[in-house]
């Protein structure tokens, strides 16, 4: 059985599959090649915008594809960095970036509450 494992980290998006028969990887893929931005519009800050997640998980899987054929995959695994906070409306479409783990603009509030 051919499964997809798929990570969501602030600097990549990594994607591989793995044979569950033997234990071997097939393929695998990051995206970007270099570390993803990471938006600091105020000291302590650390944002990213979700789409850009997609779009570097979309180059990846691209690129598996490259080297495995994505129909015979029969189960899919997805990490996600710590606690990351996706906001989204109604229609699930994000309101803004999403505040990332390293982001340190709450942590006084922690502090107060001890």
């Amino acid at each position: 059985m051919k499964t997809l494992g798929i990570d969501i980290g602030s600097s990549s998006v990594k994607v591989a599959v793995f044979d569950a028969s033997n234990g071997t990887c097939s393929a695998s893929a990051q995206a970007p090649s270099e570390e993803m931005a990471i938006l600091s519009p105020q000291k302590g800050w650390a944002e990213q915008e979700p789409s850009t997640w997609w779009s570097y998980f979309v180059e990846a899987l691209a690129e598996i594809g490259k080297k495995v054929k994505l129909n015979e995959i029969e189960a899919i695994g997805i990490t996600y960095q710590m606690h990351g906070l996706v906001a989204v409306d109604n229609a699930g479409h994000t309101v803004r970036p999403s505040i990332i783990w390293c982001d340190i603009r709450a942590v006084q509030v922690g502090n107060d509450a001890f």
